[in-house]
């Protein structure tokens, strides 16, 4: 069975996926401190015909989810990814060894706490991918959106190989 050791034999190690974690965060947080530095609200660079690079605010969650609403979305979204964070932590250390569920949880918490560090400095999250074709836009997202969506992707594809394991 995955996860169990056999006597003398030393625990998986968790801290490399803390620091994949953490690499994806500092990429995430660098990429947004350019956008900021580089770009006004609103400027956008064609780079292809259909994406370009932006600079939005997003006060709200995916898809900009609640984004309108009077302010205390900041601190809602601020809480449910900081207990996210001490969530995956936890889980990490019960299942470093699992390899692709660990690289799925790592990819989530370096994106949520690099979104959480945008909603504590800014009170929004910076969006910077534009993707979009025949005047229609996907939602601005950065690096760290695509860091939670390929965890969340991870961790769909993993428990979809433990089912068909257990059958």
């Amino acid at each position: 069975m995955a996860g169990r050791r056999t006597f003398g034999e030393a625990p998986p190690r968790w801290w490399p996926w803390l620091l994949l974690a953490a690499v994806l965060f500092a990429a995430d947080q660098a990429t947004k401190q350019w956008i900021l530095a580089a770009y006004q609200l609103g400027d956008a660079t064609p780079v292809t015909g259909f994406f370009s690079i932006v600079r939005a605010h997003n006060p709200g969650a995916a898809f900009s989810f609640l984004a309108g609403a009077s302010g205390w979305q900041r601190w809602f979204f601020t809480a449910i990814g900081a207990a996210a964070a001490v969530f995956i932590v936890w889980m990490l250390r019960a299942h470093a060894g699992q390899r692709l569920f660990s690289f799925a949880l790592a990819c989530i918490l370096g994106g949520a706490v690099g979104n959480v560090v945008d909603r504590l400095q800014h009170g929004y999250v910076v969006d910077f991918l534009d993707f979009h074709w025949a005047g229609w836009h996907f939602p601005a997202f950065n690096l760290a959106d695509s860091a939670i969506t390929l965890g969340a992707v991870l961790l769909i594809l993993d428990e979809i190989r433990r089912a068909r394991r257990r059958r």
